[in-house]
């Protein structure tokens, strides 16, 4: 494992064991998530994947090792974007109660939001082509406005760090490519730091910055590094993914 240099490191794992009865990696499982990064985290069905995601959100804990988070993320808070069951799928409130839900952890015990925050929200939707759909029913939308929505929750939980587990998932080939390009502005305008789980290789070989592969064999190191090793040329052949 190698970390990377330059910007401020804003998530560090250091030999951490995840899992629940029994360790997940044959070997502990160290890496780096610079500011302004945006890492794809890919590998084999029952990897570990959404395993490691709640565990970076406390939602599960580690068995081993430690993760530790930089100040700015600890203060500004983490934006999640998590894979829907179909009763969340169903759920029956206005997209602006969704939207605004993205505040509950900065409200403490103030039963309301503010003003300031009501505009974030409609300035968050506006970014989102989701423009005069605040009074729609969640349960009402596409699978691609569903998704749109819930980014805008996630940012107005975060202006710092996005962590998104499967955000394509059964979405159409449009619906899919303005995710992406989505997610890429808000990386690379923006400067919000992006974790991505996927299952879709062409996109881990052509969004992010850089790549953690988890499975028998584990990866982290750049985009062009994983194209170049040969854990993702067979990874890429295997999904039919091209990582020349």
């Amino acid at each position: 494992m190698r970390f990377q240099e330059g910007n401020m490191a804003q998530i560090t794992v250091t030999n951490a064991q995840l899992g629940y009865d029994k360790t997940l990696f044959d070997a502990p499982l160290s890496f780096c998530v610079n500011e302004g990064d945006y890492l794809c985290i890919v590998g084999e069905n029952g990897c570990g994947k959404s395993t490691l995601l709640k565990t970076l959100l406390g939602l599960t804990p580690l068995l081993s090792g430690k993760i530790e988070f930089s100040q700015d993320i600890q203060n500004g808070g983490i934006g999640y974007l998590p894979q829907q069951t179909a009763l969340q799928r169903d759920f029956p409130a206005s997209v602006r109660e969704v939207v605004l839900s993205g505040f509950q952890a900065q409200c403490g015990f103030r039963p309301f939001y503010t003003r300031a925050q009501k505009q974030q929200a409609a300035a968050h939707l506006h970014r989102l082509g989701l423009d005069g759909m605040e009074k729609r029913c969640y349960r009402e939308l596409s699978g691609g406005q569903q998704q749109r929505v819930l980014l805008a929750r996630a940012l107005c939980a975060t202006k710092k760090l996005l962590i998104l587990d499967e955000p394509v998932s059964g979405l159409d080939p449009k619906a899919t490519a303005d995710m992406y390009a989505m997610i890429q502005q808000l990386n690379r305008d923006d400067g919000i730091t992006v974790i991505m789980v996927s299952h879709d290789v062409s996109a881990a070989l052509e969004y992010p910055s850089h790549i953690l592969h988890l499975g028998e064999s584990v990866f982290f190191g750049t985009r062009e590094e994983y194209r170049q090793s040969a854990l993702g040329q067979r990874f890429a052949a295997w999904k039919g993914g091209d990582a020349q």
